[in-house]
């Protein structure tokens, strides 16, 4: 009884250590969905007012607004692009790390122009602006060149794969027009075999001729010598031929 009891208590902690697991493994993939669409809310918002910006506030501030929309719009494509190519394509793990890194740089470009949008001292700022931009054009340069050759690798691949298939759907477009099938050509049927000539000579009866015949006479051999009949004692003497 203590032994079932045991194992009762053993299978409830198990199911109760399983229930917390899930409950916490569904809790934080919940948090980690809420966090990015919040993440994601706060980037579209926050990329629809630099376009306003850019639209609404001519100078240095429209300009650095403009800078910050083109490295961010750069750098979240570039970053999408090679999460989405590295599930079917190992290569561009490399090439993912090599974003990583340039990633760092482009935050923190993207950081000091929101400070500067601040910046009371428009001269100060008109100074800036020229480094600024460089180095922004080497950041978005530098990001859509990865891009890019990402995009050109897997293009290659579906050119290839889709040549590929293209033979082998010509060469099945093919076959399934040859609706003229062949017949199998088998080894001709042979002629029964012609009879020895003792066979055919008994088995077929010609008509004979006079000459044929007479061939046939001559070749008979001659009579022998008549033989004598034996004379029984109940016969009758033969009588001589010269009497009547």
């Amino acid at each position: 009884m203590e032994a079932v009891l045991t194992v009762i208590a053993l299978l409830f902690v198990l199911c109760l250590v399983l229930g917390v697991y899930a409950t916490v493994k569904a809790v934080g993939a919940a948090k980690r969905g809420v966090d990015r669409t919040i993440a994601q809310a706060r980037r579209t918002v926050e990329d629809t007012t630099l376009r306003a910006r850019t639209l609404t506030q001519p100078g240095p501030a429209g300009e650095l607004a403009e800078l910050r929309l083109r490295l961010r719009t750069s750098m979240r494509a570039t970053q999408d692009a090679l999460h989405a190519g590295v599930t079917e394509d190992e290569s561009l793990k490399e090439a993912l790390g090599l974003f990583k890194r340039l990633s760092a740089h482009g935050h923190e470009l993207d950081a000091e122009l929101r400070r500067l949008e601040t910046e009371p001292d428009r001269q100060a700022l008109v100074s800036r602006l020229p480094e600024l931009r460089e180095r922004t054009e080497r950041v978005t340069r530098s990001a859509d060149s990865l891009r890019w050759a990402a995009h050109d690798r897997a293009r290659r691949f579906a050119d290839d794969d889709l040549d590929a298939l293209s033979a082998q759907i010509d060469v099945e477009a093919g076959a399934l027009r040859h609706w003229t099938r062949e017949q199998p050509t088998g080894p001709a049927p042979s002629w029964p075999e012609a009879p020895a000539p003792q066979d055919a000579a008994s088995s077929r009866t010609w008509p004979e001729t006079p000459g044929s015949r007479a061939a046939r006479e001559q070749t008979r051999p001659a009579l022998g010598p008549r033989t004598q009949r034996p004379v029984y004692p109940w016969q009758r003497k033969p009588r001589p031929e010269s009497t009547r």
